[in-house]
């Protein structure tokens, strides 16, 4: 199917702490907020915009926004998971009130927190979580990212956040002009690694029980060792929890497809 982009106009949303979030609203229906992981913001990121303007038209309302600390959303100070989930509340609102949140990769754990604090979320399609460590493996390196941010070593502390992950995907942010601009989003990674100590412990001790909205965990056809573990261990933990695998590769979904089955997915909910 040929794609025609859907004209955006940013708009502004403001949290209870005062923080301002810019985002993009899509479509009229029943409302799907994307939670994006570490890294990306809307203009880096044309996949999540694609798969949100093609789930508009499948007959949702649709949310992308730019996290806190990141692209249209500068905020200073330390940016913890409590602060970014009021920020989340402040999305949801302007979504019409209530929301299935999507989340892709850590957004997965922040989007499973928003769900156990009591965030009027109605679903939650979670995208390739990467909680495959064992809980206390996890924190350790979690308290370690958030050491190194403490003393400002934003270098440090975003090499110490992807050691796990491809190592081309961090040399080519080094090799890359913007490399001192990419370091320094890594302090909008605090968030992200809270969540991820707190799901994992959340997964171990099995708190997990406590989500009642329905979720729906998916993998790529083509995935990272460990994601399809970690989804499947997700599912199990939460009553009713479904695992499919979707069109995708190397961590990120493919729009027209994943547009469908959000959508489908929404309407369950």
């Amino acid at each position: 199917m040929t794609w025609t982009p859907t004209e955006t106009v940013t708009k502004i949303a403001t949290s209870a702490r005062g923080d301002r979030i810019a985002y993009d609203l899509y479509g009229s229906g029943p409302a799907l907020v994307f939670v994006t992981g570490a890294g990306p913001h809307r203009a880096e990121d044309p996949w999540t915009t694609e798969t949100a303007q093609r789930a508009a038209r499948l007959g949702l309302t649709t949310v992308v926004f730019d996290r806190l600390g990141r692209g249209d959303s500068p905020a200073e100070g330390r940016l913890d998971l409590d602060r970014e989930l009021d920020a989340l509340a402040a999305v949801i609102d302007v979504a019409g009130g209530s929301a299935v949140l999507c989340g892709h990769s850590s957004g997965c754990s922040i989007a499973l927190r928003a769900a156990d604090a009591g965030l009027p979320v109605r679903g939650l399609a979670l995208w390739e979580a990467p909680l495959e460590s064992p809980a206390d493996q996890a924190r350790a390196w979690a308290e370690g990212f958030e050491a190194l941010l403490d003393d400002d070593d934003v270098v440090g502390a975003l090499e110490l956040y992807m050691e796990d992950m491809p190592p081309e995907w961090l040399e080519g942010m080094k090799a890359a002009p913007g490399w001192p601009d990419s370091a320094a989003v890594s302090r909008s990674y605090r968030a992200d690694a809270q969540s991820l100590t707190w799901a994992h412990q959340a997964l171990r001790d099995g708190a997990l029980a406590r989500i009642t909205v329905p979720v729906m965990t998916m993998v790529g056809v083509e995935t990272l060792p460990g994601m399809p573990e970690a989804a499947a261990a997700v599912a199990d933990a939460i009553p009713g929890a479904t695992a499919q695998r979707v069109p995708g590769a190397m961590h990120a979904w493919e729009p027209e497809p994943m547009a469908a089955t959000l959508a489908a997915f929404v309407a369950r909910c």
